[in-house]
């Protein structure tokens, strides 16, 4: 396609994204994501050093599919050469009176997978220096987006929730890591990260067990890193998965602070089935026996366009366009319902 079709094209669809989310009653919305062939991609694209192959991680699901998991890998010292998001953001701000959020990925993504082979040690013999580096670059982008007039923005954490499963702390201990350990460099590096942001920019940190056309890469509750997750990190709010019974119970939301927000990811993003009002009220009603009512809220599980087509696809993704309105018009009728 000639450039100027696709960026037509492209434009296009962020327009009928923004005004998809606007019509079902969201007041904070993204532009789809359009923008990247994948979730994290947007972010390597644009940050020089980084190579992408297949990891010690897998994906799966109950019906024995696996496939395995990408992760980055730096091969030469890592350099932010363009804008992550703040293109993303200055569309997306353009063409909408909601509030504009823009998502990156956590520095944890560029870690765990392949731990201590992530980056190459004739670069970075010592780890120390690549986490200073990362940490560098998310500093250069969130001041390059609070110059643009952002105020929202979205990190997702996938490594974090993975530490709480047992197959993959496992792996972990197999590459000669200590998961114990991970937790605490990957919470240290995300207050390293956002240090700096500007006091009236709102961070919130998306927790995912993986997505990938309905598969998934970890099993278990919040329990293992409840405490430092929730009373440590220096974000405004957490939006957790718990759309299934692999997620745990709300029992880790009683280390929640005061003036955080927990979203609640009720509404499954892997599953077709319409979620129920009341069912999305009872789920709702079991949390606020661990957190204030005032302190939660609803979000879908994950993002619903789990993957851009690519050599890793596995199975078509269960949601189409259709699906995904008539879940978030659920969504916004349940919470209108739950808090008024």
């Amino acid at each position: 396609m000639p450039e100027p079709e696709f960026q037509a094209t492209l434009e296009r669809s962020i327009r009928h994204a923004v005004k998809m989310q606007e019509d079902v009653g969201l007041e904070v919305v993204t532009d789809g994501e359009f923008r990247r062939g994948g979730w994290s991609r947007g972010f390597l694209s644009a940050v020089d050093g980084f190579a992408f192959k297949a990891s010690y991680l897998t994906f799966h699901n109950d019906q024995g599919v696996s496939a395995p998991a990408p992760a980055p890998v730096a091969t030469k010292k890592l350099k932010r050469t363009k804008g992550i998001v703040t293109e993303d953001f200055s569309f997306l701000k353009k063409v909408t009176s909601k509030i504009a959020k823009v998502t990156m990925p956590t520095p944890s993504h560029m870690h765990f997978g392949h731990f201590g082979e992530a980056m190459d040690r004739s670069i970075y013999p010592d780890a120390g220096k690549y986490w200073d580096d990362l940490v560098r670059i998310y500093q250069e982008e969130i001041a390059a987006l609070a110059a643009l007039g952002c105020r929202f923005l979205q990190l997702d954490e996938v490594p974090l929730t993975l530490c709480c499963d047992q197959t993959n702390r496992s792996v972990a201990k197999r590459q000669g890591e200590d998961p114990e350990k991970l937790i605490d460099t990957y919470i240290d590096v995300i207050n390293r990260a956002i240090a700096k942001k500007p006091k009236d920019m709102r961070v919130v940190l998306h927790m995912c067990r993986g997505n990938m056309q309905g598969l998934w890469m970890g099993d278990g509750g919040y329990a293992p890193i409840a405490e430092r997750l929730f009373g440590r990190l220096d974000v405004d709010g957490y939006l957790l998965e718990y759309d299934s019974p692999r997620a745990g119970d709300f029992a880790p939301l009683k280390h929640l602070r005061k003036a955080r927000m927990a979203f609640l990811g009720l509404v499954s993003t892997k599953k077709p089935a319409i979620e129920s009002i009341q069912e999305l009220q009872r789920r709702v009603d079991e949390a606020a026996r661990y957190v204030p009512l005032e302190q939660l809220g609803l979000t879908p599980q994950c993002g619903f366009g789990s993957s851009a087509m690519s050599k890793f696809n596995v199975l078509p993704n269960p949601m189409d366009e259709d699906l995904q309105r008539r879940k978030l018009e659920r969504m916004v009728e349940a919470a209108g319902r739950i808090w008024g």
